[in-house]
């Protein structure tokens, strides 16, 4: 594993941090707090090919590599956790999952416009009953004479209000169980299909989250990803790309904490020295900053497995773990050492640590990402 970077690599973070810069931090507060939708933001992202990175040029995508993928997520993660929380969705659960599973037809018809910024994405999987346990899938995928009919809930969708173009799991044969699960495409447009946006959030607010209900609505054959009963190997095949990001975008929040709460040490004075002159202000600082290079070096890690197209799912769950637990002490500690200040949004600490709370909930919770590194480590599923 090589440790520096390619100046490619150097160009991607560079453009990344001046886009976040530029088009994301000056709103992203105010957008919390006010839970707007940044629409704006997409569709200035969207010809710069960093909604979808690692899809090829061709196609409307940035062409870098998971490397790549993870500096553009870091530095929109430093700014902003909820826009960076639309893009793993958008790019990591959709967009690549209908590279690896879609047919010739369904590449060509969705991805060009997912990789533009024309049409977002959402990942349905999760329903009231079935969260962790997403092999229980109540959904259901009735066969028709030449059509499938949807009826049911999905539950906690993000950009679910929001998008244009819905991967969600069905069941099409219950007494199959999760072998019977089944990937479908569907318009959000479609006759039938209803969302509700969640309110009431603690953080990720600019990024919608909203409960799904589908009431007999009517999917072709060519809407179907993969084949039938294939839909558990499919969504857990986007669960590792989707956790990888969402590793990513922590590791910039981190890093966003740590490199505030450096600065306010420096400028605060306290007891006659800046704050940074103290010892125990400096161990936090420490402690900051070990767990945020640990949690750089087993993204880095993940990265480079996928680049090389081999199994990464054990070293994706640490880097999920690590790091999200790893933004939550960090704006923690954040919060603490601004004092009284941190407790405010005068400061982005307290936002960060409200939206990396999430983060150990989606996509698996801290507890999933420990029974999968278990069974890695013993051989032993813990599931059943």
């Amino acid at each position: 594993m090589e440790f520096d970077l390619t100046h490619a690599h150097h160009q991607v973070r560079e453009n990344a941090r001046i886009f976040a810069t530029d088009h994301i931090l000056p709103s992203a507060s105010h957008n919390d707090q006010a839970e707007i939708f940044p629409h704006q933001i997409l569709d200035t992202l969207g010809p710069t090919g960093m909604m979808t990175p690692t899809l090829p040029r061709e196609i409307g995508g940035l062409g870098t590599d998971f490397i790549g993928e993870a500096l553009i997520f870091e530095e929109i993660g430093k700014a902003c956790s909820s826009v960076r929380t639309i893009l793993s969705v958008h790019n990591s659960l959709c967009a690549l999952t209908i590279l690896q599973w879609g047919t010739d037809h369904q590449k060509e018809r969705y991805l060009p416009a997912l990789a533009g910024g024309k049409i977002l994405g959402c990942f349905a999987l999760t329903e009231f009953t079935a969260g962790s346990h997403a092999t229980q899938q109540n959904l259901l995928a009735k066969r028709s004479v030449d059509h499938w009919i949807l009826s049911g809930q999905k539950a906690w969708v993000s950009s679910g209000s929001e998008a244009n173009l819905c991967l969600l799991f069905a069941q099409t044969d219950p007494q199959k169980g999760y072998r019977g699960i089944t990937a479908f495409l569907i318009p959000t447009d479609t006759p039938g299909f209803h969302a509700v946006k969640v309110s009431g959030k603690t953080g990720l607010r600019a990024a919608h989250t909203a409960h799904l209900t589908l009431e007999d609505v009517e999917v072709s054959d060519e809407q179907l990803l993969g084949d039938i009963g294939e839909g558990f190997k499919i969504a857990m095949s986007a669960l590792d790309n989707g956790r990888f990001g969402v590793a990513a975008g922590c590791l910039g929040q981190a890093q966003a904490c740590l490199e505030a709460s450096i600065a306010y040490a420096r400028d605060r004075q306290s007891f006659g020295k800046p704050l940074a002159g103290h010892q125990l202000v400096q161990g936090m600082l420490a402690d900051m900053a070990v767990q945020t290079e640990t949690s750089r070096l087993l993204v880095y890690q993940a990265a480079h497995l996928k680049n090389k197209g081999v199994p990464n799912t054990y070293q994706t769950s640490m880097a999920k773990l690590h790091a999200t637990e790893t933004a939550v002490t960090v704006a923690r500690l954040a919060v603490q050492l601004h004092g009284a200040a941190g407790y405010t949004n005068e400061y982005p600490v307290e936002r960060h640590l409200r939206d990396a709370l999430a983060t150990t909930i989606y996509e698996g919770t801290s507890q999933i990402q420990k029974l999968i590194i278990g069974r890695h480590l013993t051989g032993q599923s813990a599931f059943a």
